[in-house]
């Protein structure tokens, strides 16, 4: 996905701002607030069950911007330190199978039987099914290993909606049988529309039900584990007061060297700039016409909050694109964030970061 980098005039930025105060001059009654942080996943269950996967298109152009979802053949110092962790992360597996997770065939063996076949998928997801049950949301799973345990690379998909991201990261680990991909959405519609689609392969993805807002539901695998962490126009759609919470029990789930890349909505993007006058929850936050919400990020502040939680960044670039709509003679200013965030390989790393964030500014 080429980027513009389209640069502002000052009158282009000043009429930006001008839409922005004028479309936050009403707020939403509190009362209204309230019903959609409470119902926030009713609405999203209902747009899936509307759109279901018609509305957005495959994101084809991920791979481009974030080739580290896919495995890479490590360097020798890589494979030292994936040495040296293992041990650590054997440890955390083991006691998490103790306390956590239901018994599960060897996946190896699911691997060797089933690869390709719907009836091997069938069968691995009522071995899993378990995992998306009510005992699931209210606790701690029981003994056992966990999907995926078996995989020497792992994803995680933060918000996976249809599956738009899925499955073209299924198509691209096809070959690589040691990746495994979790996705997960706190909208059940979503993630039947994800399990009932035809390139969905349980020997190599767990999609289940997850509110990444509630720190008490516990995911079905141990911390530590993750190499990757996709967060894409997930962020924006939790308020701004839980968003570091989100964060901070996401970084817990990457393993060190591990990444979180992120991609979501700017500061006076198009969207923005286009609600009305009271759409608007709070600050930057908006709420759409059918209950959806959206907020719209600065630079500074996603330093800022991907630091606080301990993650060193390697990336944070503006995304400036310009739309023109020639027939009715539009220009349309697109603006989107891109950050990639790495956890330390030792925790005294990160503190020139912590120090820094303390003292910046947005």
């Amino acid at each position: 996905m080429p980027r513009d980098h389209m640069q502002w005039s000052k009158e282009e930025e000043a009429a930006a701002r001008k839409k922005v105060k004028e479309n936050s001059a009403v707020r939403v009654l509190l009362e209204e607030q309230v019903k959609y942080e409470r119902e926030a996943s009713k609405y999203w269950d209902t747009f899936y069950k509307i759109h279901k996967n018609k509305f957005f298109k495959d994101r084809n152009w991920l791979l481009r911007e974030f080739p580290e979802i896919l495995p890479v053949d490590q360097k020798p110092e890589e494979k030292a330190r994936e040495s040296s962790w293992d041990h650590v992360k054997t440890s955390a597996t083991n006691r998490f199978s103790r306390m956590h997770c239901p018994t599960v065939p060897d996946e190896k063996n699911h691997y060797e039987k089933s690869s390709g076949s719907s009836e091997g998928q069938s069968k691995t997801e009522s071995d899993f099914s378990n995992l998306d049950s009510e005992k699931h949301k209210k606790g701690p799973m029981e003994t056992g290993l966990f999907p995926g345990s078996n995989a020497t690379f792992r994803i995680l998909e933060v918000g996976c909606g249809a599956g738009n991201s899925v499955f073209p990261i299924l198509n691209t680990l096809e070959n690589s049988p040691e990746s495994f991909l979790y996705c997960c959405d706190f909208a059940s519609g979503a993630v039947e529309l994800v399990k009932s689609h035809s390139s969905y392969r349980a020997t190599q993805c767990f999609a289940f039900v997850h509110d990444v807002c509630d720190d008490g539901l516990p995911y079905p695998f141990p911390d530590g584990i993750l190499d990757v962490i996709l967060l894409v126009f997930v962020l924006s759609s939790i308020h701004p007061d839980r968003m570091q919470g989100v964060v901070n029990r996401l970084s817990k789930l990457l393993k060190p060297g591990g990444m979180l890349l992120f991609r979501d909505y700017g500061r006076y993007d198009k969207t923005q700039l286009r609600f009305k006058k009271g759409h608007c929850l709070s600050e930057n936050f908006y709420v759409r016409g059918d209950g959806t919400r959206a907020y719209f990020f600065t630079k500074g502040e996603v330093h800022s909050m991907f630091c606080k939680a301990s993650l060193d960044e390697k990336q944070n670039l503006v995304d400036r694109r310009l739309q023109v709509n020639r027939k009715k003679q539009v220009k349309m200013h697109r603006v989107w964030i891109q950050g990639k965030f790495q956890k330390p390989l030792h925790q005294t790393q990160n503190s020139s970061n912590m120090v820094s964030t303390l003292l910046s500014q947005d």
